[in-house]
């Protein structure tokens, strides 16, 4: 006999198919395509929540308006956000939404905050690119507690998957791992405060060490001026004369 679970707690994996479904919704909307709520949630009670009620979906998608909301992220106009939403059901929602690799508009938008741009980018290096992002030709400088640039999260996950796990300078595989994935840095091979692009021709993916040698090292314009050589993909870039090869 099927247990109504309809007022019990929400585990873990309940709350991520909640999440998953809503971003998945969320992204045909902001696409201009049509759902219906109605079936949506038919399917939700027909697999990962089975047993609950028609009534306790509804207003678990109500509460992931509510975090999405107070995250200052954009939620799906059908769903207004429920009021009360507990502590903890509000903290397994976020980590939820952090943990899911669901797709939407916003995810492809620049941004500055590097821990955003790592949560973005990591939803793109899931899947397989069948495009080359284009990037930013001038990345726009924004307002934080120290300067920075926005940055694209799709080109950051694309070069780091061109680099297949091996530093784009050694040709050495990662030296370690990071959420399971080998760990590589994204580097600007000219500054972006020297007018340098976030785009393919001036991005390598290289491990901690030769990242440092770019910055730090004694050779490293006789370095950078050699990733040129190997890798096609790089252009120098000018602005009315020589560039100076800087990294960033």
């Amino acid at each position: 006999m099927d247990t109504d679970k309809s007022n019990s707690d929400w585990s873990e994996v309940e709350i991520q198919a909640a999440v998953d479904a809503y971003l998945k919704m969320l992204a045909r909307e902001q696409s201009g395509q049509k759902f219906v709520k109605t079936e949506e949630n038919r399917i939700l009670r027909e697999g990962p929540l089975a047993g609950r009620t028609k009534g306790s979906v509804e207003f678990r998608m109500q509460n992931i308006s509510t975090v999405l909301a107070e995250m200052d992220r954009k939620r799906i106009q059908g769903y207004k956000p429920a009021k009360n939403v507990g502590a903890n059901v509000a903290r397994s929602i976020r980590m939820a939404l952090n943990a899911s690799i669901i797709l939407t508009p916003e995810d492809s938008a620049p941004t500055a905050d590097e821990e955003l741009l790592e949560r973005r980018a990591a939803k793109f290096e899931s899947q397989a690119f069948l495009y080359v992002p284009k990037g930013i030709k001038n990345p726009v400088q924004a307002e934080c507690k120290k300067k920075t640039y926005l940055r694209d999260p799709e080109l950051r996950a694309w070069v780091r998957q061109q680099a297949n796990g091996r530093c784009e300078g050694c040709g050495n595989p990662a030296p370690f791992e990071k959420s399971g994935e080998p760990f590589l840095e994204v580097h600007h091979v000219k500054h972006l405060s020297e007018n340098g692009s976030d785009r393919p021709s001036n991005v390598v993916a290289l491990c901690p060490n030769f990242h440092q040698r770019c910055h730090h090292s004694s050779d490293k314009l006789e370095f950078t001026a050699e990733r040129y050589k190997k890798i096609t993909r790089l252009k120098q870039e000018q602005e009315g004369r020589m560039a100076v090869i800087l990294p960033t």
